[in-house]
């Protein structure tokens, strides 16, 4: 038995080596799960959520470059922790745009911008800020004063949005891990004792999948939310909670299949248990149908969260996702900024593909008649 699934392994890798667009899909899902992984590492803004805010420089076009001049507030820290790195830092710093600087004995004096064409009086800030907080004059000049670029420019309160974008990959891809993952800790139990027990057991079950299959996803995502609160990880559980009916169905009908097969025949004999026998020679022989439904609901998750955000349901300001980029910037393309809504429009059409098509590859892959 081993070798046979061994070998089906295989042949099932084999198939999606040899499928270009299967090996194209899969690089592009490698690649938003190491976006998600270390998304503060590749970002400009390492504050949490990207949400270094500076307000004069709204509204800048792709390319743009200002300098910058970062003045330390109180609870600023020159240590970075593991924490920092994965989840982003604190405001600690306040950030002005300047034109010209000047280092002094024991100021800095500096013109600010104030747009296009426009500076304002020279200012001066004592050394002290800095030097308080136990950084050298060399280190203020090498690590506070600097120029930045705006890759894709910048949003209507003056922040990054290449920074934005690569955070909101973060909420887009965990949507989709953590709604799948509860969706088969749901559905698989749901139906594995609804395909193996059969009547009355499956009868009930059977009719709680019909329920819960005959509300609109949308609808019944919304009514979760609404119970369970807007917010980050309500919105996963509210998603998850509506995927595993698929599951279920799936799930249900393989055992249907298989628990009249001889070597569930032999197991019962053996007086194995019905837990063994669901869970040890069942549910190993049923994964690959699983798999190939789990893309599927992956990719659906993703669009239902970006609709969700897109209605102000989903995750909740300043925090970052493809769809409230969207809400937050769709009037933007009607005054030449066009990129700050399709950018993450195009995000979500590409990995929503890539889910789409790797699934289509994988249903081939483990199709034993091909």
């Amino acid at each position: 038995m081993s070798q046979e699934s061994g070998s089906f392994s295989q042949t099932a890798i084999r198939k999606i080596k040899k499928n270009p667009l299967g090996i194209i899909s899969l690089g592009l899902i490698v690649a938003a799960a190491l976006i998600t992984i270390f998304s503060y590492g590749l970002s400009k803004d390492k504050v949490e959520n990207a949400n270094q805010q500076n307000v004069i420089l709204a509204h800048k076009p792709m390319g743009y470059t200002q300098k910058l001049i970062e003045v330390p507030l109180a609870n600023h820290s020159d240590k970075s922790t593991l924490k920092d790195f994965f989840l982003g830092k604190q405001v600690d710093v306040d950030q002005i745009a300047i034109t010209s600087y000047e280092i002094e004995s024991d100021s800095i004096s500096y013109v600010p911008y104030l747009g296009d064409g426009l500076a304002g009086e020279i200012v001066k800030i004592s050394l002290k800020e800095w030097t308080e907080k136990g950084i050298s004059i060399d280190k203020i000049e090498k690590d506070f004063i600097y120029t930045q670029s705006y890759w894709f420019g910048t949003d209507s309160y003056g922040r990054d949005f290449y920074s934005r974008l690569i955070i909101g990959t973060r909420i887009s891809f965990l949507i989709g891990f953590i709604a799948v993952f509860i969706s088969l800790i749901v559905g698989i139990p749901m139906g594995a004792i609804a395909g193996y027990y059969r009547g009355r057991v499956d009868d009930v079950i059977m009719w709680l999948i019909n329920v819960v299959w005959s509300i609109p996803t949308l609808l019944l995502v919304i009514a979760i939310t609404l119970a369970l609160g807007k917010g980050f990880w309500q919105i996963f559980v509210a998603v998850g909670l509506t995927m595993w009916v698929e599951v279920a169905r799936v799930v249900r009908g393989q055992f249907i299949s298989f628990r009249e097969k001889e070597f569930v025949e032999a197991a019962r004999a053996l007086g194995f248990s019905d837990r063994r026998i669901i869970f040890k020679e069942i549910l190993p022989n049923i994964l690959a149908p699983v798999i190939v439904i789990s893309a599927a609901n992956f990719a659906s998750a993703i669009l239902v969260e970006s609709g969700l955000s897109f209605l102000g349901i989903g995750a909740q300001p300043p925090t970052p996702s493809w769809g409230n980029l969207i809400k937050e910037n769709y009037s933007h393309i009607i005054i030449g900024q066009a990129h700050l809504a399709l950018f993450p429009g195009v995000a979500i059409l590409i990995l929503v593909l890539a889910f789409n098509v790797f699934g289509n590859v994988l249903r081939d892959a483990f199709d034993v008649r091909q």
